[in-house]
């Protein structure tokens, strides 16, 4: 089993209220990727519970989610977008939500806080609720625990 160092979390006082948020988005962002970049195949892609959720596919959703949200691109399922093809490994995922999050942030440095609160707060809730469920899912694949 093994347990990384826990990394805490943005500090919460100092910073604007779009400092804030956007330092939480980042570090849940960050913990998301590193639950998911070193995980083999094709445990990566193995359903950890009845509804198939596995660590490619929540990865591969919230890339999705961040398009949608900051970008406008609304895909066509929902329920696809947590299903990552065949022929995406690892590598392919993360260079395709880093990409994401690069053409969000972009959208972001362009706004006022007052021009996208609701959609900052929107993805730090997603991003949050998909990082705890790749811990659960990563600690069933490998015993590995911590951010």
């Amino acid at each position: 089993m093994s347990r990384k160092r826990d990394q805490p979390p943005p500090p919460g006082k100092g910073g604007s209220e779009a400092e804030v948020l956007r330092g939480f988005l980042d570090y849940l962002r960050a913990a998301v990727v590193a639950k998911v970049e070193d995980v083999p195949e094709p445990q990566v892609r193995a359903a950890a519970v009845p509804s198939g959720t596995n660590l490619l596919g929540l990865l591969r959703h919230l890339t999705f989610v961040e398009r949608a949200t900051f970008l406008g691109e609304k895909p066509r399922s929902w329920k696809a977008t947590f299903h990552a093809p065949a022929d995406d490994d690892v590598s392919d995922v993360v260079a395709s939500y880093r990409e994401a999050v690069r053409r969000a942030d972009d959208v972001l440095d362009g706004s006022t806080v007052e021009d996208v609160r609701w959609r900052l707060v929107h993805m730090i809730e997603e991003t949050g609720r998909h990082a705890g469920h790749a811990d659960v899912i990563r600690e069933l694949i490998d015993g590995s625990t911590g951010r």
